[in-house]
C-alpha cells in the first residue's frame, strides 16, 4: 500500500470508530480480511488512527471539523506534513483537497481530553497536568518485565538484543526493560515464548516490587489476585515473591489466557469462582487492581477517553469500593491488601483508600503512591492497607 492508500484507510475505518464501535476491534476486524495488507500497512494504519484518537480535539481544530476525513487532515498538519501531498485522488489516495480545505488557516493544539472530564484532571493533578496532558497526546513507551523465575533482567536485555530488539533499564523498576527498537518483534522473540518477559508497563512493575516487605512480612503464604484479568499483576507478584497463588476475576472470560500465560512463566495458579472464595479465605495478601477509568493509560488506549461519561465513572466509582469491601472480609487477621488503578483521577485513587479507612477505622494505610506519564510510565496508583 501506499502512504496515501494507508491514510485513505484509516479514514474509512475512523467512520465506524466515531461511531462507537471499539477502534481495536474494527482495526483487527480490517486486518483479518485485508490479507493484501502488509504487517507494515496494518502498523502503519493503526499508527494513523491511534494517533487521531490521541488529539482528537486538537485535529478538529486544524483539519476544520470533526469528520474522519477533516481530522486526518488537522493530524497531518499538527504532524508538519502537507496534506495537498497525500489528498492527491490517485491510487487509492484521498481525493483532492477542497477549497475550503486548503484554505483552513487555524491550526494548533487544544486540550485532547473530554470537556467533562478535564476539570477533575486538573483538580487532581495540579500543576503537572498542562505537562501530562501533553504527553497524554503521544505514544507510550512499550515496556518488558523480566521473569525472574526464569532470567535476571541484564540476561533479558542481552537476549532481547541478539533477536533485534533493543531496551534500556527503567528506573521504575529493577525488572523494566523499555524497548527502543524493535517492539514489533517482541511477541515472536524467544524471550517472550519462553517466559522469560512479559509486557508490562514499569509503573506497574514498581507497584508489585513496593510490596516487597508486605509479602516477606505475610510469610511468603497465600497470595490472591482478586480482579486478576490477564494475570499480569499475579506474575508479577509470582516472578518476585513465593507463594501459593489464587487468581479471581468477576468477569471469569477474562481469564481465559491466564492458564497459557501461567505455564509459559513457570507459575502455578488456581482459579477460584466468586462463590469459591469464602471457602478458600483467608488469605496473606490480596491484590485488587480495580476496574478503573483508565485515564492513566489514555497513550495506549485512546478511544477509551472519548466513550467514558460521567454515568459510567460514577458506576466504577461504585464498584470500587464494593471490592474493597468485599476483598477485606477475604483477608486474615494482620494481612494485607493492596489497591490500584491505571486512573490519574483522585477521586479512583486516593479518595477511595479515605472513604475505606473512614469506614474501617481499624485498619492502618501503610503507603499511598502514584506514577504519572512524567515517571515515563502509565499513570499508576497504588496503595497498602493492613488489616487489624
Amino acid at each position: 500500500m501506499t502512504p496515501a492508500a494507508r491514510v485513505q484507510t484509516a479514514i474509512e475505518l475512523l467512520e465506524p470508530i466515531l461511531d462507537g464501535a471499539p477502534a481495536e476491534r474494527v482495526l483487527t476486524q480490517w486486518a483479518r480480511k485485508s490479507r493484501f495488507a502488509g504487517s507494515k500497512d496494518r502498523a502503519a494504519i493503526r499508527d494513523h488512527v491511534y494517533d487521531v484518537l490521541r488529539r482528537k480535539k486538537s485535529a478538529a481544530y486544524s483539519g476544520g471539523g470533526a469528520s474522519p476525513r477533516a481530522l486526518m487532515i488537522g493530524l497531518l498538519r499538527l504532524q508538519g506534513i502537507d496534506p495537498e501531498e497525500i489528498f492527491t485522488g490517485i491510487s487509492y489516495a484521498p481525493d483532492q483537497l477542497s477549497e475550503s480545505e486548503k484554505s483552513h488557516s487555524e491550526i494548533g493544539e487544544t486540550i485532547d481530553l473530554p470537556n467533562w472530564i478535564t476539570a477533575d484532571l486538573k483538580a487532581s493533578l495540579g500543576d503537572e497536568f498542562d505537562e501530562i496532558e501533553q504527553h497524554l497526546k503521544n505514544r507510550a513507551p512499550v515496556v518488558v518485565r523480566a521473569n525472574l523465575r526464569k532470567a535476571t533482567r541484564e540476561a533479558a536485555k542481552a537476549k532481547l538484543i541478539a533477536e533485534g530488539i533493543k531496551t534500556t533499564e527503567h528506573p521504575a523498576s529493577k525488572t523494566a526493560l523499555e524497548v527502543q527498537e524493535g517492539a514489533r518483534k517482541i511477541k515472536n522473540s524467544a524471550a517472550f515464548r519462553f517466559g522469560e518477559i512479559e509486557l508490562q508497563d514499569a509503573a506497574s512493575q514498581a507497584a508489585i516490587e513496593m510490596l516487597s516487605k508486605a509479602a516477606t512480612d505475610a510469610g511468603l503464604g497465600r497470595v490472591l489476585d482478586y480482579c486478576a484479568g490477564g494475570g499480569g499483576k499475579l506474575l508479577a507478584m509470582a516472578g518476585k515473591f513465593e507463594g501459593r497463588y489464587f487468581a479471581h476475576d468477576a468477569n471469569p472470560s477474562r481469564l481465559r489466557d491466564l492458564p497459557e500465560r501461567s505455564k509459559r512463566a513457570g507459575v502455578k495458579a488456581k482459579i477460584l469462582a466468586t462463590a469459591d472464595l469464602s471457602a478458600n479465605a483467608a488469605f496473606d495478601l490480596i491484590f485488587c487492581d480495580v476496574p478503573c477509568s483508565g485515564s492513566g493509560t489514555w497513550r495506549r488506549d485512546p478511544d477509551a477517553k472519548w466513550k467514558l461519561d460521567r454515568t459510567s465513572l460514577n458506576k466504577t466509582l461504585l464498584i470500587q469500593r464494593n471490592i474493597l469491601s468485599d476483598a477485606s472480609s477475604l483477608v486474615r487477621s494482620k494481612g494485607y491488601l493492596a489497591y490500584a488503578t491505571c486512573s490519574l483521577l483522585d477521586a479512583e485513587n486516593k479518595d477511595q483508600i479515605s472513604v475505606f479507612l473512614a469506614d474501617n477505622p481499624d485498619w492502618q494505610c501503610l503507603y499511598q503512591r502514584s506514577w504519572t506519564p512524567l515517571d515515563g510510565c502509565d499513570g499508576f496508583f497504588t496503595a497498602l492497607l493492613q488489616k487489624p
